[in-house]
């Protein structure tokens, strides 16, 4: 066996420190980037009248948040409740007592983040107005995840185990062909996304998950992670981490709206993230949680998307790491 001599010897590790040091910073860069300011654009508030004083609240937050309010107008207070269930606002505001008060109701369960943002306005905005301030929660988040953070961790969860997976059967089960791989990380996220539902729901009951849809979005995630690493590892080989990690964790998870809702990132990211796998995952999770009635197929043809896409560029490009098949 011939070793390498002189410097060359030193070239592959000058590459993975110089990788690493770049990476360290662009993974610090992207979440600081994408979570450390959230900033409202064009926020979707349901208004259930259209009297002065609610006009001048609704003012006073656009000026307080630099930002703008979309106000959308219904002719009850049913009307505007269905559409929070629907996602469409994300707050219902109106006059009672005489107009002397503003009734402002916002929704945690539909974006903790947008939710916190916005009640830190209110009240500022309230006075301005000069009109009393009465904030509500139409949509709760559950009691043991006060934050709203729990489905952007159980999402990274899966995500990074997902294509971690299917590095490892890539370094310690080289022998298995195509196909048996696919198998393989059918298994691996069955059983994986089972135990994240375990751990999370009945274990620890920090939150309270649809038992059989959570434990399928989360087995779905966790597939099309590993076949997204496996796709890459038939196209560029040992290298495949690099382009994994940039898609699924610089990229994919800080744009996720699972830790900032959509609403609050910086632009592009919101528009991206719910176009990829761990943002298409929070969006699935989410609605069944908290939204089970008001359903959209858009996340799960998403992660199917992914995963379809992935199996069919590693089961095109496998000749490329199995020349004997």
């Amino acid at each position: 066996m011939t070793h390498p001599s002189g410097l060359s010897r030193y070239r592959p590790a000058a590459v993975i420190v110089l990788l690493l040091a770049v990476g360290a910073g662009l993974f610090a860069g992207s979440y600081s980037f994408a979570m450390a300011h959230p900033t409202p654009h064009h926020v979707p508030i349901g208004v259930v009248d259209d009297s002065p004083q609610l006009q001048k609240f609704v003012a006073g937050m656009d000026s307080g948040l630099s930002t703008e309010l979309v106000q959308r107008r219904f002719a009850t207070r049913a009307a505007a409740v269905d559409a929070v269930d629907r996602q469409h606002v994300f707050a219902v505001a109106q006059t009672r007592a005489g107009g002397g008060t503003v009734s402002f109701d916002l929704v945690p369960a539909a974006g903790a983040s947008v939710a916190r943002v916005l009640a830190a306005a209110a009240p500022v905005a309230a006075s301005q107005a000069g009109v009393r301030l009465s904030l509500g929660d139409l949509r709760p988040l559950q009691p043991g995840d006060p934050q709203g953070l729990a489905i952007f961790y159980i999402t990274l969860a899966a995500v990074i185990v997902g294509f971690l997976g299917a590095v490892q059967l890539t370094v310690h089960a080289s022998e298995l062909r195509p196909l048996e791989r696919f198998a393989t990380i059918v298994v691996y996220s069955v059983l994986g996304s089972l135990s994240i539902v375990a751990v999370v729901d009945w274990g620890l009951q920090v939150l309270r998950l649809p038992f059989l849809q959570s434990w399928a979005i989360l087995t779905l995630t966790m597939v099309t992670s590993g076949l997204v690493f496996t796709a890459f590892y038939m196209l560029f080989g040992k290298w495949a981490i690099l382009p994994t990690w940039l898609l699924m964790v610089l990229l994919g998870n800080p744009s996720s709206g699972g830790a900032v809702s959509w609403l609050l990132l910086p632009q592009p990211l919101g528009a991206v993230g719910r176009w990829l796998p761990p943002g298409a995952s929070v969006n699935a999770q989410h609605n069944a949680i908290y939204f089970s009635g008001n359903q959209y197929a858009f996340p799960y043809l998403v992660l199917f998307g992914w995963a379809v896409a992935a199996a069919a560029v590693a089961w095109t490009w496998r000749r490329r790491r199995y020349p004997q098949l």
